[in-house]
């Protein structure tokens, strides 16, 4: 069986990492590059990077600071926002991501995923989707960073996602994000019962419960998380040892 990842999240703005509820009430929390060093240093699977208004205000991402991370990081590196063409995505895995992750622009051009896998491989291609829940067993797809209804079905959208080439998905459910109250298992579960690719759930991590209930069998395959990281208030190294002894299979430091 596969290790189950533990990956913290930097959510950056205007160079600084931020973090909010459900996508609101924005505030500052530290410098991406150091928290990069202690994520390395922690143990941490892997780091992902999102510049949370790219694609909102219609910019590029900001290269400079994706370079400067990238080169205090040794582990895998995703990152995301403003990417809207094949160059955007060269220009981030030169920069020195390991996965462009697209969010906005793969609803409003599916064959960006197709023609992102065919050129740099399946592998570094994830799809990331933001969720929320708009009836009994139905979520929708919400872009811009969480402020467009697209009305598109998120089931629907993850399957086509994997079939167009994706390797990974990120599930983000925008109705527990920066809550701290749980994942959405239900959203998790449903999804990971009709795709084949790897998903890591976002959005609710609050204790270290929550991270055993998502990566257990028939869930998520890695979980991601923000806040808890950020301000220590759960130790990447006791998580891996708390999901060790619940009988979940993590990496864990020599």
């Amino acid at each position: 069986m596969l290790a189950k990842r533990i990956i913290p999240c930097l959510d950056v703005d205007k160079g600084r990492v931020v973090k909010g509820k459900k996508f609101k009430d924005i505030q500052d929390v530290d410098d991406p590059v150091a928290l990069a060093k202690r994520y390395n240093r922690d143990g941490a699977d892997e780091l992902v990077f999102y510049d949370i208004t790219a694609s909102n205000e219609e910019r590029n991402i900001f290269l400079d600071i994706v370079e400067k991370v990238a080169k205090e990081n040794a582990i895998p590196f995703t990152v995301g926002g403003g990417i809207r063409t094949l160059d955007d995505i060269h220009s981030v895995l030169h920069a020195g991501a390991d996965k462009v992750s697209i969010n906005s622009a793969a609803v409003k051009k599916p064959d960006l995923i197709k023609e992102a896998a065919l050129k740099f491989g399946s592998q570094c291609i994830v799809l990331s989707i933001d969720a929320k829940k708009t009836g009994k067993n139905k979520w929708e797809v919400f872009i811009h960073g969480g402020r467009t209804n697209t009305e598109k079905d998120v089931l629907e959208w993850a399957k086509q996602g994997e079939m167009l080439g994706a390797g990974e998905i990120v599930l983000n459910a925008i109705e527990t994000d920066g809550e701290k109250s749980g994942y959405d298992l239900e959203l998790m579960k449903a999804v990971a019962e009709i795709v084949n690719i790897p998903i890591v759930a976002s959005g609710g991590a609050g204790k270290p419960e929550h991270f055993s209930n998502v990566l257990r069998e028939g869930y998520a395959d890695a979980a991601l998380a923000a806040s808890v990281f950020h301000y220590n208030e759960i130790p990447i190294p006791d998580l891996k040892t708390y999901l060790a002894e619940q009988g979940i299979n993590v990496r864990r430091n020599a």
